[in-house]
């Protein structure tokens, strides 16, 4: 294929090249520029962290880096998949429900909103700013680790956009093709 990509890096100019749906151009960019924003702060951490642990015996240390890793790749992967999958529908020439494009960019936006809302419910309290907004303190009175429910439930939201539009799409094309095949 001589207008393939090679890997993440060259699908996600692809997903913005070959898409007609503006609104997927828009979380195209914005999508890859925080999950690269997100990948150099944990990578940035990470550093950090282990230059502080470095004398410390490994076990309990070496795990929770290799938690810290899990954590930011579970924060990427939901921002990168819409991309990922636009890229490759397109690529392969497979057919999709109409929005499909959209809907996933949707649902990119989706989780990077729920992102941010984990991150206001697991702020620390000296962090919290009195606030006279109802939404914020919603936020701010759930406890902390519920932090982890927004961008879980919006990473399911955008992988079952994709099953779902996926097997829409293809129901949809083959009933058209039937229908042409029993015009002939």
């Amino acid at each position: 294929m001589a207008d393939s990509y090679r890997g993440v890096f060259g699908a996600i100019p692809y997903a913005i090249r070959h898409t007609e749906s503006w609104t997927m151009r828009l979380y195209g960019v914005v999508g890859a520029l925080a999950a690269g924003l997100i990948a150099t702060v944990v990578t940035l951490a990470l550093v950090v962290w282990m230059g502080e642990t470095v004398g410390v015996q490994s076990g309990t240390f070496l795990f929770s880096r290799s938690l810290f890793v899990v954590g930011g790749f579970a924060a990427v992967a939901p921002l990168l998949a819409p991309l990922l999958f636009v890229a490759r529908r397109h690529r392969r020439g497979e057919p999709v429900a109409d929005g499909y494009d959209r809907k996933m960019a949707y649902g990119g936006f989706l989780f990077l909103a729920s992102l941010y809302a984990g991150l206001v419910v697991s702020a620390p309290a000296d962090l919290r700013d009195p606030t006279e907004s109802v939404v914020l303190g919603a936020l701010y009175a759930l406890p902390r680790a519920a932090g982890i429910v927004p961008p879980m439930a919006a990473a399911i939201v955008v992988f079952a956009i994709h099953f779902r539009l996926r097997e829409r799409g293809g129901s949809e094309t083959e009933a058209i093709e039937s229908s042409a095949d029993d015009a002939q």
